[in-house]
Parts: structure tokens; sequence; C-alpha cells
């Protein structure tokens, strides 16, 4: 059987396999231009600067240095650039197009914009929403910048109740091997939660990058002096950017401001990441219970932070 991890890759590969079958993305002559794909990346980025380096070049596309050598050359031998050695370091060259490369490229960005706009006709106006986000998610997740974009942290929507119930069932499921009654107690706590919400005393968070939830905790109403913490969750993501310590950090303040006297949570001694979390906030531990729950035996743990109030309650 394979594991979640292997059901992963199978999907990439296969994706891969099908976008490359499509017209013109895979064969060494594309658009019925006389360049290869490399040939043509490296038109494209001399068009997009002046005077670029063909160094700076060959890094920006992860190109061999003797590859990169020989498309410039050939480039050169057919008047499409010229080049000229950096004053700094005379080894290297700085390469510019010539009007006739310059024609070269605008022939095949109108080229390459036909049979983009070609495929795009097949699709309806939803179906191209859908695809152009899609992309955009791609590019995200692979680019440079995505790892250390900041989650932010809102208000729960429409919608969110149901993503905290999939993202709990699926992710301690994988991670632990949790079964579906796990994702029972998940829908349970949300429903009540949406069914007997208390806007005064009680606050769900969402964390979210570019648009996307990543992360989740509630804080709910047990008494008039304690609250509960509840379904502290963070998606892979979310991870390595101190996302549940921040989301327990919101917990606590809010019930500080509503006067709440203790905060109280239930969780697993497996959870070692979030018994991390809990312990580094301040939380102690009061008491364990061995249990069977979600297909597994379990040893349950209830933990507690005292709040100080400077104003006693009446």
């Amino acid at each position: 059987m394979l594991s979640d991890e292997q059901k992963r890759i199978s999907a990439v590969r296969a994706f891969n396999r099908f976008y490359t079958r499509q017209p013109g993305v895979l064969g060494q002559r594309l658009l019925e231009s006389p360049f290869s794909l490399s040939e043509e990346r490296v038109l494209y980025e001399l068009a997009q600067r002046d005077g670029a380096a063909a160094k700076e070049i060959g890094i920006e596309l992860d190109l061999d240095t003797g590859y990169l050598s020989r498309i410039v050359q050939k480039f050169d031998d057919d008047g499409l650039i010229t080049r000229k050695p950096l004053p700094a370091d005379r080894r290297q060259h700085q390469l510019n197009l010539t009007a006739k490369g310059r024609q070269a490229f605008a022939k095949l960005d109108r080229s390459s914009h036909e049979e983009v706009a070609k495929m795009l006709r097949r699709l309806s106006d939803t179906d191209r929403r859908r695809l152009t986000a899609a992309m955009a998610t791609i590019e995200d997740l692979f680019g440079a910048g995505h790892a250390s974009k900041p989650a932010i942290l809102r208000e729960p929507r429409p919608g969110d109740m149901g993503w905290v119930v999939q993202s709990h069932g699926a992710q301690y499921a994988s991670e632990y091997g949790f079964d579906c009654s796990f994702e029972a107690l998940v829908a349970e706590i949300a429903a009540q939660f949406l069914r007997s919400f208390d806007a005064s005393r009680e606050r769900c968070w969402i964390a979210e990058i570019n648009g996307a939830p990543v992360g989740s905790v509630f804080l709910v109403r047990h008494d008039d002096e304690v609250a509960k913490l509840r379904l502290l969750l963070v998606e892979s993501a979310g991870r390595g950017q101190g996302l549940g310590k921040r989301l327990v950090s919101e917990c606590i303040a809010f019930a500080r401001a509503c006067g709440y006297r203790k905060i109280t949570l239930w969780t697993q001694s497996i959870l070692t990441p979030a018994r991390k979390i809990y312990q580094d906030a301040g939380f102690v531990l009061v008491a364990t219970e061995p249990h069977r729950s979600f297909g597994q035996s379990l040893i349950g743990e209830t933990w507690e932070m005292k709040l100080w109030c400077p104003f006693p309650l009446e």
C-alpha cells in the first residue's frame, strides 16, 4: 500500500507527464521556431534587459556553463546578439540583442501568445479562472519567497469550519493514525461553537497564508472563570514560523482581557510539538489518563494555566 508521500509523488509525476504531452510543451522545436526551449529562455531573458552578463543569465536559468556558451556562440554567429567584455572582468561578456535578434524574439513572442490564446479558447470563462488560479498557486508554492511569507490571523468566515474539520481529520490520520471518530469529534466541537457562540467571551482564529488557511485555534467558555483552548492546528505549509505559539498567545491574551481566571485544555501525550507550545506558554500538566479513542491507545493529558487578573470578579 502506498504511503501518502508516495501517492503525492505519483500525482505530481502523472501531472508532469500529462502537461508535457500538451501541444508545444515537450518538443525540441517549439511553436515552429528554429529555437530549442533553452535557447528560447535565453532569448527571452536578453529581451527583458540591456547589457546582461552571460554568467548572470546562466545562474538565473540554471544552465550549464558550457551549454550556455554554445547558445551564446550560436546567437553570435546568427547575428542575434552583440557581446563585449565586462570592464570589471574581461573573461565575462555583456550581451545585447541586435535588431535581428529583437525581430526574432518578437516573432517568437507573438507565436507563443497565439498558441496560449488558442489553448485557452477551448475553456469556459470559469475554467480559465480555475486554470490561472491553479498556476498562480503552483508558482507561489515553488517561488523563492513562499517559505518566508508570514501568516495573518483573522476571524473565521463561512466555510472555515468545514476546513477545520477536514484538515484535522486528514492531518491526524496521516501523522498519528487517528480514525474517522476524531473527525467526528472535531465536527461536534465546531458545530457547538457556531450554535452557541458568545462574541464577548469566545474566539476562533484562522491563520492564513496567501489567502489559504493553514492553522486554527479556538478559545471557548467553560464557565465564568474557566476558558478552554481547543483545536490548535498548524498545517505543514504554516510551520517553521512560530505560528502555533502565536495562536496560543492570542488565546491567552483574549482570556485575560475577558477576565477568565484559568485556561484548560485536553491533549494527547503523543502530540509532542503541541505539548511543547503549551509548556513554553506557561501551561502546567495537571492530570493524565490512559484511554482508547480514535482507533488508538492513548494517554490523555489535561493542562492548565492560571491567569492573573487585576480586578476580582464580582
